[in-house]
């Protein structure tokens, strides 16, 4: 087992340092925000995901997992360095490296012996190449310092299971004892293990997360289609994804994508290819059909209800994802916002995400503690993130609180026959109003 400094306590860096710990290594997090490190220390994790308190808590009490704001602390017993650092979207879609160069010249200039430097965080073609450059120069010449690429694949609400359940780990170097070491790392978990150069590494995580961006927006545009005219998108779903070329995972119309990742990667992709004289065509399709679907479920949502101005409407997931608190490039605040242009009056509700909410919606809305509170008195309710919660709802209790009938399923997650049972007016994305009439 070996000793891991991961710098960066943010998503991916806490969930790699948990679960890195869970498989023995000595791992130690580091963090330039000390209110960061001291709630971790206190054992509390900033940020929602399933599983991942309980798994620090475990962990730390082990003696495994530690949390210091000095990178020489971080860096004392290490033998491999994980960048793990946000890379937000710059002014023109590329990736902002900031974050990344600030901890590739701290490792170098911290370090106390020789390192493996690993490459986690999200970022373009060629910043391994940058990353070895900052560390050659800043760092004790006598110290090896071999840079490798290791991009995660997790997703949010689910992300401790997919750490520990890969579909793959890859890994992109050229230095033999970096791709040994990081082999034995992962080795416990079993999962097949993809050996390419750095580059390669890069291009698979952006490529992975444009093509997942691409399936969503590609089936937003049939699910439009579908509306206009009287097919059924479900149908649509079954008998394209029964295809094995194609499959029905990320094959959900709704609101579009949203969070940390997809948004930010597309942009940063497309940024890569102009900058190497590529017209990114199929990536900026995939950007410009995810910004119009919001537009398209407030038409939608119009049609419905008619004019929105003082009708009042509860809105049912703020998060981008259910389960999660994070409402970075969330369609649902985009929705919410949307609809308060048209003179709406919005109640929402989400289990996790209300205090993130509140800080870009202020008092322009109401917020409630519960969906059915949100309902009171509310014309019609818009079900906007995918939360499990929203599928078990007691119909009868939502239509005795709704002063109207509507309920827009923006996501297609509800039980249309049972949101009629109770005497509501049902409307999906895409979903055919003749066959639900006929249900």
């Amino acid at each position: 087992m070996y000793g891991i400094a991961i710098f960066g306590c943010g998503y991916v860096g806490l969930v790699s340092a948990a679960c890195l710990a869970h498989l023995g290594h000595a791992v130690t997090c580091y963090d330039t925000d000390f209110t960061k490190i001291h709630t971790l220390q206190q054992g509390s994790v900033p940020f929602h995901e399933p599983g991942l308190e309980n798994l620090v808590r475990e962990q730390a009490a082990a003696g495994r997992l530690r949390f210091t704001a000095r990178p020489d602390e971080a860096l004392r017993d290490a033998r491999l360095a994980f960048i793990a650092v946000g890379t937000p979207t710059g002014p023109t879609g590329e990736a902002d490296l900031t974050y990344v160069r600030q901890a590739a010249r701290e490792i170098a200039t911290h370090a106390s012996g020789a390192l493996i430097v690993v490459n986690k965080s999200t970022v373009p073609v060629e910043t391994a190449d940058l990353v070895e450059r900052i560390v050659r120069a800043n760092g004790d010449p006598a110290f090896r310092f071999p840079v490798a690429s290791n991009p995660e694949f997790l997703r949010e609400g689910s992300a401790v299971g997919d750490f520990m359940h890969p579909d793959r780990i890859v890994i992109g170097a050229s230095d033999a004892e970096a791709i040994d070491v990081l082999k034995e790392v992962y080795e416990p978990l079993g999962a097949p293990v993809h050996v390419v150069d750095v580059h390669t590494a890069e291009m698979i995580k952006y490529a992975a997360n444009a093509f997942l961006a691409t399936k969503i927006s590609f089936i937003n545009e049939v699910a439009n289609l579908c509306a206009v005219v009287d097919a059924d998108i479900d149908g649509v779903v079954a008998g394209i994804g029964a295809d094995a070329r194609i499959g029905r995972t990320y094959l959900e119309p709704g609101l579009g994508f949203g969070g940390s990742c997809l948004p930010k990667d597309v942009a940063a992709l497309a940024n890569v290819a102009r900058a190497h004289a590529i017209e990114p065509t199929m990536l900026d399709a995939t950007l410009s059909v995810n910004r119009r679907q919001v537009a398209a479920a407030v038409r939608n949502i119009e049609e419905c209800m008619g004019d929105l101005c003082d009708r009042t409407v509860a809105v049912a997931g703020l998060a981008f994802k259910g389960g999660t608190d994070d409402i970075r490039e969330s369609p649902s605040l985009t929705l919410v916002e949307a609809l308060l242009t048209r003179g709406a009056q919005i109640r929402v509700h989400d289990a996790y995400a209300m205090r993130g909410a509140r800080s870009r919606l202020r008092e322009r809305v109401t917020y409630c503690r519960s969906v059915y509170d949100a309902c009171d008195g509310a014309d019609a309710l818009a079900i906007a993130n995918d939360d499990r919660a929203y599928t078990q709802l007691d119909w009868a209790r939502v239509a005795a609180a709704l002063s109207g009938n509507a309920v827009m399923d923006l996501r297609n997650r509800l039980d249309p026959a049972a949101v009629r049972r109770a005497g509501l007016t049902y409307r999906g994305v895409g979903r055919s109003p003749k066959r639900l009439v006929a249900s």
